[in-house]
């Protein structure tokens, strides 16, 4: 069985387990997150604020915008 990871993020999802943690995909919404990253549109995507701060998980991306 598949233990959870952070965020309920599974890991170990191919045969050769990696241990790799799924990201969020690049196309989500910042109003449909958890949190919501304040700083930027409720209509911005992740891929958006990945190229906008250079940051790729949502923790260095809040971090970033909290800098702005």
């Amino acid at each position: 069985m598949k233990e959870p990871g952070l965020d309920r993020r599974y890991r170990d999802r191919d045969v050769p387990k990696t241990g790799r943690i799924d990201l969020k995909r690049s196309d989500a919404l910042n109003k449909n997150l958890p949190q919501p990253i304040p700083g930027f549109s409720p209509n911005a995507t992740v891929g958006y604020m990945r190229k906008d701060t250079g940051k790729t998980s949502l923790a260095d991306i809040r971090k970033a915008a909290k800098k702005r």
